[in-house]
């Protein structure tokens, strides 16, 4: 369905058809060589001004001052901003002068797509430009920009509804420089957690995102169906249990950055589709991924902003290791003053209702701690701080503590009062993880919407033998936006899910 035109847009097909009938291809089929950025012109330039004699650039037109025979405008490109002036005779040096009073004149504008050759040099203001001495039209833009102006250092634009921003990722990067940027540490940060691992020889691997049972988590997935095989397939919730096949198989040491998909509610910190990176190393326990985790995630902050410390919102928050450990049952009592360690079931809904805590009648005990750990003790928080030796009922997938009955060896990872890091010594008992799994369907009879499934494949695999290992999932998402200072996770995804999109005829 096609809608009205605005008024701007209607001017720039009137000049699109005006380029075409002067002869100009509005998107030509050339090339066009660039042997210069911008950034680097504006940062090498004045320590040597005989370079950039000869330069080509190519960018987008994002501000214009038409003055007679000569003109300004500013070219932005990946890297930013440049001031181009272009002087008539200079660029139309024969009688026509179309390509100036017509074309650059009249039929470009801001937002046009242009490739420009000249030479670099001083305004007396002391601007750093470009003197074009030849201009190609790239691609003309069909829609007006938002207006972006400048105010007291600060930027400001007419795109600042956020979920204009979000649909319209494109335009949103094109007049917000520091949109791009963030983005840009977001693959800085995934860069460094890769070269982390891959200096220790870990295998990076690639597992399905298809599966025929969806497991490694507490989840609701989604579903598709498979036609040629006439079978029901699932989005993998995570991609736990076919990295320990691999482990089976005989890697000491395999990690891999995964998209995964959730069928729950959304918020600032949950998106349907995520990455997580997950790692799993042979030979080791919880104890020993804690150093690991602690390690890694202080070297991307180094790596990041050249130190410990990152300001989040009003917060300074410090990687600096060691990080705090606490048990979970330590920090339940520390925020709330109750010792739910020897409760039951029974006791612990009761606990809850008194500390205000929502449960109901589908959450078995370790689905009732989560909750008042949740509510109660994971948004104070802040600073790096482990929480580790869980109930066994929270954690069907870790092996049970070495010394303290009924917990698992687990920690998370938290950080501004939310999880970054999940982590065991993984189960590798395939008796005991039967077990845990059939406990898991009672969950599901019970009502549970997000237990966990008994994976026969995956328990045949432990009984071929999986050593003793250490495994963990980051949240590449959520530790982005403790890295870049960000509040919502639409920030840090160049194109978040969205509602569809209600249309006014």
């Amino acid at each position: 369905m096609e809608y009205p035109l605005s008024e701007q847009e209607q001017i720039r097909r009137e000049s699109l058809k005006e380029l075409r009938h002067l002869g100009i291809d509005p998107f030509p089929p050339e090339t066009f060589e660039v042997n210069a950025t911008a950034t680097a012109i504006k940062q090498e330039f004045p320590d040597d001004q005989t370079r950039f004699q000869n330069v080509s650039l190519a960018g987008r037109i994002m501000s214009r001052r038409i003055m007679g025979a000569a003109s300004f405008a500013e070219l932005q490109d990946e890297t930013g901003r440049i001031q181009i002036y272009v002087k008539r005779d200079d660029l139309c040096p024969d009688e026509d002068k179309t390509l100036y009073n017509t074309v650059f004149k009249r039929h470009l504008d801001i937002g046009d797509i242009i490739g420009v050759t000249g030479f670099v040099f001083i305004t007396k203001m002391g601007e750093i430009t470009i003197h074009v001495t030849s201009l190609t039209l790239l691609a003309k833009s069909l829609k007006p920009l938002p207006i972006v102006k400048e105010k007291e250092d600060a930027v400001y634009d007419a795109f600042t509804d956020p979920e204009q921003r979000y649909r319209q990722r494109y335009v949103d990067l094109i007049v917000n420089p520091h949109v791009r940027e963030l983005f840009i540490q977001r693959t800085r940060l995934i860069n460094s957690m890769r070269n982390f691992l891959n200096s220790r020889n870990y295998l990076e691997v690639e597992t399905p995102v298809l599966q025929p049972l969806y497991g490694g988590a507490a989840a609701r997935p989604f579903k598709t169906h498979h036609n040629s095989l006439d079978m029901t397939l699932y989005l993998r919730i995570a991609n736990e249990l076919y990295l320990k096949r691999l482990i089976v198989g005989g890697y000491t040491g395999v990690y891999e950055f995964s998209k995964d998909f959730r069928n729950e509610g959304m918020d600032r910190f949950h998106n349907p589709e995520f990455t997580q990176m997950e790692l799993y190393v042979a030979y080791k326990d919880y104890r020993w991924m804690m150093e690991l985790v602690e390690e890694m995630v202080e070297r991307i902050a180094m790596d990041i902003h050249g130190t410990t410390v990152v300001q989040v919102s009003d917060r300074q928050i410090n990687f600096k290791r060691p990080w705090k450990r606490y048990t979970m049952y330590e920090v339940i009592r520390y925020f709330t003053g109750v010792d739910i360690s020897a409760m039951d079931e029974k006791a612990l809904r009761t606990a809850a209702g008194k500390l205000n805590v929502p449960v109901d009648p589908t959450m078995a005990k370790g689905k009732i701690i989560d909750e008042i750990f949740g509510e109660k003790c994971e948004p104070n928080l802040i600073q790096p701080t482990f929480i580790m030796d869980y109930p066994v009922e929270m954690s069907p997938l870790a092996k049970k503590h070495r010394s303290q009955e009924g917990l698992v060896e687990r920690f998370e990872a938290i950080c501004n009062g939310k999880e970054l890091c999940n982590a065991f010594s993984e189960l590798n008992d395939p008796i005991d993880q039967r077990e845990r799994f059939e406990a898991q369907l009672e969950l599901g009879r019970r009502g549970d919407t997000e237990f966990m499934v008994l994976d026969e494949d995956f328990l045949k695999a432990l009984e071929y033998g999986m050593p003793p290992t250490a495994g963990m999932g980051i949240g590449i998402d959520r530790l982005t936006m403790i890295m870049t200072n960000q509040s919502s996770i639409q920030e840090v995804l160049f194109f978040p899910q969205m509602r569809p999109e209600k249309r006014t005829t």
